[in-house]
């Protein structure tokens, strides 16, 4: 099986079937980096559901991306990684624990073949299964969250324990995340309680709130992500809402105040030398896009940036 994606310079990008950067689709794991998969799940949204239909809306605007990042050194990610497109895991919608088990089982067949999995959500809900699978094979993890909201909270709605807002207490609890080499980064916003922060800050987490970040600097806080996950093994999951709404409309649960797309970008093009072991990217809510569908093709770049930081890294 060729791992090169499709050249559009040669077929257009309207042409054929849209799998994430016109990757081929995988028929088989073996020769493979790593595999994108699509965790369509929104069953564990507390407000706006939608967010089964992202992984499909963002390969349909992944098409426009191209394989070669100029900020890692100008490298040709898919001739130092060898990816593929896995299509989606199956889930059982509106029965949580049930598709987190399903979910769990997909990824884990791509971490037992010795790939990275690179998850496209879904709610963020689906995040505790893709650790759940990773930790299995690589121990407990370090963290690094994007995101507006801290999902640490304790449950929801009659005592429910699976949510959107719940997977990385969750996570702490069955301790396939190590807190103290974990950070979240991002948090704003109105709260429902005083302890919104101060609950990841008990559970172990680092915590960087949106207007710390400003006032650091990207530079430090990149610096700051390499030093708390300390060359661990690390997942990267990325909520679309820690994007101000203004250049993120189509998310589960918009917050105002956050960063631009560009100043997004930038800090994840400053990390360096993480040894990540799998990531996502999740929240993306196509049904509150408008035409352009610029929240799709933000998260399509967030999911290429994070694939060049592995491809730079192993390059290395």
């Amino acid at each position: 099986m060729s791992v090169l994606p499709i050249d559009s310079l040669e077929t257009p990008r309207f042409c054929g079937i849209p799998t994430f950067m016109r990757l081929p689709q995988a028929t088989s794991l073996d020769g493979l980096d790593g595999a994108v998969i699509g965790l369509s799940s929104d069953s564990g949204s507390p407000f706006r559901t939608g967010a089964r239909f992202g992984p499909n809306a963002m390969r349909a605007m992944s098409i426009m991306l191209r394989p070669i990042n100029p900020y890692r050194g100008g490298i040709n990610v898919f001739e130092r990684l060898r990816l593929a497109d896995a299509g989606d895991a199956a889930v059982v919608p509106g029965y949580q624990e049930e598709t987190l088990a399903r979910l769990e089982q997909s990824v884990s067949a791509i971490v037992d073949a010795g790939l990275i999995p690179f998850g496209m959500g879904g709610d963020h809900s689906v995040t505790l299964a893709e650790l759940r699978a990773v930790a299995k094979r690589h121990g407990p993890l370090a963290l690094v969250q994007f995101d507006s909201h801290s999902d640490t909270w304790d449950k929801y709605f009659a005592g429910k324990r699976y949510s959107a807002g719940t997977p990385f207490r969750r996570a702490v609890e069955e301790a396939i995340v190590s807190p103290e080499h974990s950070i979240q980064i991002g948090l704003r916003g109105s709260l429902f309680t005083p302890t919104d922060i101060s609950q990841s800050l008990d559970l172990g987490y680092d915590v960087v709130t949106t207007d710390a970040m400003f006032e650091m600097g990207i530079a430090a806080l990149a610096d700051r992500i390499a030093e708390r996950t300390a060359g661990r093994p690390t997942f990267v999951t990325f909520d679309m809402d820690f994007v101000d709404p203004a250049y993120a409309p189509g998310v589960q649960t918009p917050e105002a105040g956050g960063p631009s797309a560009r100043e997004t970008l930038a800090l994840l093009r400053a990390m360096k030398g993480l040894n990540l072991v799998g990531c996502d990217v999740v929240e993306l809510n196509p049904l509150f896009e408008g035409p352009s569908q610029i929240t799709a093709l933000l998260a399509a770049t967030v999911m290429a940036e994070l694939m060049a930081l592995v491809a730079e890294t192993r390059s290395r």
